[in-house]
């Protein structure tokens, strides 16, 4: 089966594995540092804290900033449910702002008319690597003086503006995930990004324990001295995951272009398909190709279900992203049950994604379009639907 992501893992990223396994560090050391300051260069933010999972980074940077009890987070419901889950681990409540038709990102226009009295932030998600349209979500979020937190777990190496998704420019924080089908790998792992010192020093604390070992409430008692000044958690990356991030994040320029090489194959192959709509990039958008999502044309809705399951059996792994989150039985359950956006709703009931990542060979390339040509003839060979 050909997955629609997967690591690229080489003997380089192995050595430098080994490498800290023989050293005298494996958890918590200046690995760690040196992946943090070369992340924040890459992205150019002036801080970064790496985390063991990309979950905890988002429960982390939302704590961070302040979110909590009776909180209202407005955020995409076309995310991993993890976007929303942390808010509700906090006492937030996630409210769900539609999206647009052919990006799949928040749509600005909807975010204004759910701001109340509540409103703490919003989380926009740049979905599959294609950046939101951040200065319109900043001057929202200005007009009102809202936090701004970029879930761009799907976008590492993205732009907007020709300014880099990380920067910060537009957000009090952004987080990404290093989870093996995203850009760069630590095995798991995540990271928060900010330009915000005090952002900064707080999530040093939540990722620790809340231990500060160096600023005191108190008078030190000694050199071994320490003070929980926080809520905090173990959710430190160890100086294994960190090196290989440093050995990954060398090749992160390579990839991207790579994930675009492969769009763009997809592009020029599959244009005239009368199937699906392939995904757009917008003029102040740099796509960084996370996922390829394409989007059922009209007479095809209904048979997305037998589209998908012909893919698979011809062994190619194309998933959906994602069920709008309010539509899980989790969420109904807390209030959710009568929340229907309409172009989430069409999103979902059109999008899966076809198999995207840097090591997959031509021949597979190859024959994801056959298949699609395979299925236009189906449909069409026989003078139509």
């Amino acid at each position: 089966m050909i997955p629609y992501g997967r690591q690229f893992i080489d003997e380089e990223d192995i050595k430098a594995v080994v490498e800290v396994l023989k050293s005298d560090f494996i958890t918590q050391g200046p690995k760690v540092k040196e992946f943090e300051e070369k992340l924040a260069q890459y992205c150019g933010a002036k801080y970064c804290v790496v985390f063991n999972s990309g979950t905890s980074a988002l429960l982390s940077a939302y704590f961070a900033c302040g979110i909590g009890k009776g909180d209202e987070v407005i955020t995409t419901p076309i995310t991993f449910v993890a976007t929303a889950n942390m808010l509700l681990v906090l006492g937030a409540k996630p409210v769900f702002a539609d999206v647009e038709r052919d990006t799949g990102n928040i749509d600005p226009d909807s975010v204004e008319n759910l701001i109340t009295e509540k409103t703490k932030a919003i989380v926009p998600v740049h979905y599959g690597g294609h950046p939101v349209d951040l200065e319109r979500i900043k001057e929202i979020a200005n007009r009102y003086n809202l936090k701004v937190i970029e879930d761009a777990c799907h976008a590492l190496g993205a732009e907007y503006k020709n300014t880099k998704i990380g920067s910060c420019r537009y957000s009090d924080a952004t987080i990404f995930s290093f989870h093996p089908v995203k850009h760069i790998t630590t095995g798991e792992g995540g990271a928060v990004l900010t330009n915000d010192e005090d952002i900064y020093r707080k999530l040093l604390l939540i990722r620790n324990h809340g231990i500060n070992r160096e600023k005191f409430v108190y008078e030190s008692e000694g050199d071994w001295y320490y003070e929980v000044q926080t809520l905090g958690f173990n959710f430190r990356l160890t100086d294994i995951q960190a090196s290989l991030g440093i050995s990954q994040l060398k090749k992160l320029p390579r990839f991207v272009e790579r994930r675009r090489e492969i769009a763009s194959f997809y592009r020029e192959s599959l244009k005239d398909n009368p199937l699906f709509d392939l995904p757009v990039e917008k003029p102040y958008a740099f796509h960084s190709y996370h996922l390829y999502p394409v989007r059922l044309k009209d007479p095809f809705v209904g048979k997305k279900r037998e589209i998908i399951k012909t893919f698979r059996e011809r062994g190619i792994g194309v998933q959906v992203h994602y069920i709008p989150i309010y539509r899980h039985p989790f969420y109904r359950d807390i209030g959710y049950a009568t929340v229907q956006l309409p172009s989430a709703e069409d999103f979902y009931r059109r999008v899966f994604t076809l198999p995207i990542f840097p090591s997959i060979k031509e021949g597979d390339l190859e024959l994801v379009v056959r298949v699609v040509n395979e299925q236009t003839e189906r449909f069409f060979g026989s003078g139509g639907l």
